[in-house]
């Protein structure tokens, strides 16, 4: 299917060829009818790409400060790798979309094949979009009129946040799309309405809509205009839909307001606010979020769990069903906004009028009607251009396209004899990009493809941690080796099944992402404990820093929380410096405490060996960034071994061995990756023993069962 996207670091719009989603569970899949280019946000965009490097840094300040924070954790190479990467990654536009429903995900049952529906999609012939970010669509309201209803539901949203009564003067800063929108939604409301731009065309639509209009371009004084419009009293609210740096917009809306009048920010403009604008009128200043309750949320986008009417009267879903309520009944019109109407083929150029037309407002795309080949796997480069090296040579299907794909693993595997073959990511953009920068031959969304796919031999698996033991077990079972992505699983159960696949599919190799036991730090602290005579203790310390409580790591069935998602890497990484098995495991979160949403990845884990060593894992959450993330200890035999962040190496004690410093980090993906494929073409044993993998995910398990329940758990 053909997708608008934008390349960030250059600016230049594509329609690109990517292969159609999968409908997902909670999720509707659509064809799109029509599609409308939002003059504001989109035309930011493009001109926000077509800046230089200094331009996109003083636009948003707060990531020049994390990208500050990045350089003095990861050094600055690292940290502006990952910049440049970001920046050439493509990025979807869009977000008004209209079309018809061709399949619904599992868990649906509000939508069926065939409805007409609104939804936030992009630009592209097919999206799938989670359940409550659509609506239906009366016949009364036409496709090319439909898309609107998105923008119609960002400016009711500015109005709820206000909460306007029958009488009301209210004054629209700024009218574009929205603003305009707003002004019509304000006047069925009953309120007076003043709008405010620069542009006579735009003034001009809004006193067709109703509005008393500030002739700006003419010199008028916009705060005299609003005292006068509300009869000297001061404007009862003033909402603000303009999109400007400027401070001003909201010091003039503080000027043009009564004592107790309200502003409310929908557009994006500067905000050094005067404390003395607010302080001696006591006003109120909100900035509205989007389409309204619900944005953001991904109990509510994504898992599809609504909010009880009788407590959010208003979410987003059901302001789209108010917006389409209006259109139908004829009390909102926006057929006067559509400016320019172009077919989908032609979005290159559609983009090019928004950015050289000033005066462009609404651009809707047409999409075709006919029934779309839903074509899951798109061809990309011919496979003479993959450097394939005979038939025993690892052929990669790679399911999982984020930034570790991107930034890691496939920089590791460059120069390694292997064949690009596959690549998947449920949305088909990520894939896609991927094919397209590292020349796998072709791009999915379906990962079975890759499974039925004769030519592939090895799968990488890079999901989301709750689909990591079905696909191993799956990939297993169709006779391919098996490089999945840390943790392996997040139960016993899963733990099983993956043992019993392995066992039955001899010969294979299984490898876990616990990398750090490869890297050349981890050799030399293998190598210099070999003559040990006593057991060992270790204490790793991890500054894991803040992730939020609605990430998907954070959640039980999804990723299992941060231990298991990733402390697991550092009880790997003991027990391989060990070279024992650990048998037993006792583990203490921190207490509960007021405002502590998640206590889970503030831990202490202690291990015991089977040789009488003893490990502990202090994973900590509530540290700071400028700290370094991964601290080793090893007190042995009256010496100390101290690995700093995987960059150095100290040696106290030792013959002939004082320091191991390397010029970056070095966290062992291209050895893991380099044994992993060479094992694949040329057979042998396996690159990490199954007894160790299942040790390591067993001891993590019984980790979080441990700091759960209070007690030690014997894994022997």
């Amino acid at each position: 299917m053909k997708q608008v996207l934008q390349n960030l670091k250059t600016g230049v719009v594509e329609l690109a060829e990517v292969p159609c989603p999968l409908v997902r569970p909670g999720h509707l899949l659509i064809q799109t009818r029509a599609t409308l280019i939002s003059p504001g946000t989109e035309r930011m965009l493009v001109e926000f790409a077509k800046g230089s490097l200094i331009a996109k840094a003083r636009s948003q300040p707060e990531r020049v400060r994390q990208v500050l924070d990045k350089v003095k954790t990861d050094g600055l190479i690292p940290t502006m790798e990952a910049v440049f990467a970001k920046l050439d990654e493509p990025q979807w536009m869009g977000m008004c979309n209209a079309g018809v429903v061709i399949d619904v995900g599992a868990g649906v049952t509000e939508f069926a094949v065939g409805d007409r529906v609104v939804s936030n999609g992009y630009h592209a012939e097919c999206v799938c979009v989670a359940k409550n970010l659509c609506a239906k669509l009366p016949d009364e309201v036409p496709d090319e009129q439909a898309p609107f209803v998105v923008l119609g539901a960002i400016g009711l949203q500015g109005i709820r946040l206000m909460e306007p009564t029958l009488g009301e003067s209210i004054v629209v800063v700024g009218l574009g799309v929205i603003g305009l929108l707003t002004v019509q939604l304000l006047q069925a409301q009953g309120c007076r309405v003043l709008g405010i731009d620069m542009d006579a065309n735009r003034l001009e639509m809004a006193r067709r809509f109703g509005a008393e209009v500030v002739e700006l371009p003419a010199g008028a004084d916009p705060v005299a205009a609003a005292k006068a419009f509300s009869r000297g009293r001061g404007a009862d609210g003033v909402i603000i839909a303009a999109s400007s740096k400027s401070n001003d917009l909201v010091h003039q809306a503080a000027q043009m307001c009564r004592q107790r009048g309200r502003i409310v920010l929908v557009g994006v403009v500067g905000l050094e606010l005067a404390r003395t604008d607010f302080y001696k009128k006591e006003l109120s200043f909100t900035v509205s979020c989007s389409y309204g309750p619900g944005r953001h949320d991904p109990n509510y986008e994504d898992r599809g769990q609504d909010y009880p009417v009788g407590f959010v009267r208003w979410t987003e879903q059901r302001n789209f069903e108010a917006v389409i309520d209006m259109m139908a009944t004829g009390r909102f019109d926006v057929s006067p906004m559509i400016t320019r109407r172009l077919p989908h083929a032609q979005a290159v150029e559609a983009y090019s009028a928004l950015v050289n037309d000033r005066d462009a407002l609404g651009i809707i795309l047409d999409y075709p009607r006919e029934p779309l080949p839903l074509l899951r796997t798109v061809a990309h480069a011919k496979s003479g251009q993959s450097t394939a090296v005979g038939a025993g040579s690892a052929v990669i299907g790679l399911i999982g396209a984020g930034n570790f794909a991107k930034m890691t693993m496939l920089l590791a595997l460059k120069g390694l004899p292997v064949r690009l073959r596959s690549v998947e990511s449920a949305g088909g953009i990520s894939c896609t990009h991927i094919a397209r920068k590292f020349g796998f031959e072709q791009a999915t969304t379906d990962y079975k493809a890759i499974i039925d796919d004769p030519a592939v031999n090895l799968a990488m698996i890079l999901t989301r941690h709750d689909m990591h033991a079905k696909m191993a077990t799956e990939f297993l079972a169709a006779g391919k080796h098996v490089m999945v992505e840390k943790p392996l699983c997040l139960t016993l159960e899963q733990l099983a099944a993956v043992r019993e696949a392995y066992n039955a599919a001899k010969g294979l190799q299984l490898l876990v992402g616990f990398n750090r036991r490869f890297s050349p730090h981890a050799e030399k602290m293998r190598m210099l404990l070999a003559s040990r005579s006593e057991p060992m203790t270790i204490s790793t310390v991890i500054n894991a820093g803040v992730t939020p409580p609605e990430s998907w790591t954070q959640d039980a069935s999804v990723g299992g929380g941060r231990i298991l998602g990733e402390g697991c890497h550092w009880i790997d990484m003991m027990m391989h410096i060990v070279g024992r098995p650990i048998v037993r495991v006792v583990a203490t979160k921190v207490g509960a405490s007021p405002g502590l949403a998640v206590r889970d990845d503030k831990m202490t884990i202690t291990l015991s060996f089977e040789d009488g060593s003893i490990g502990t894992l202090h994973y900590f959450g509530n540290g700071h960034r400028s700290y370094p993330k991964e601290t080793v200890e090893v007190f042995c035999d009256g010496k100390v071994l101290r690995l700093d962040n995987f960059r150095v190496l100290y040696g106290y004690g030792w013959k002939g061995f004082t320091k191991l410093k390397l010029w970056r980090q070095d966290k062992g993906h291209a050895e893991q990756f380099r044994r992993l494929t060479e094992a694949v073409a040329k057979g042998g044993s396996p690159v990490m023993p199954i007894e160790e993998i299942e040790n390591v995910t067993r001891a993590t398990i019984a980790a979080v069962e441990s700091a759960e329940s209070g007690r030690a758990i014997d894994l022997t």
